[in-house]
């Protein structure tokens, strides 16, 4: 019963920075996924998956997964690089192409 610990990205459907702070930790999944076949449903019968804890720091979060027994895997997060965009720039004499509609 492996766990991760990472910090969450934000989703392609939020502009602001909301709840990507946290650690979180979370279970890989130990079986598969079944589907029934009558309704097509999925199904497992692993309880971990259902569990998501959020901690302030990747050090709480280890010390947690440590006092609990559980091994984890911490994951680093990407720094997105920034790029500095003025609307000054679509008019600027030195553009390396014309600016046409």
């Amino acid at each position: 019963m492996l766990a991760r610990i990472f910090r969450p990205a934000k989703s392609a459907m939020q502009s602001g920075r909301a709840k990507t702070k946290d650690w979180v930790l979370e279970f890989e999944p130990a079986t598969a996924r079944s589907q029934d076949p009558l309704m097509g449903w999925t199904s497992s019968d692993d309880m971990n998956g259902q569990v998501r804890l959020s901690f302030e720091t990747k050090d709480e979060a280890a010390a947690y997964a440590n006092a609990h027994g559980i091994p984890f895997q911490v994951s680093e997060p990407k720094v997105p690089r920034k790029i500095v965009k003025a609307y000054a720039d679509n008019f600027a004499t030195n553009r390396k192409a014309p600016w046409t509609h």
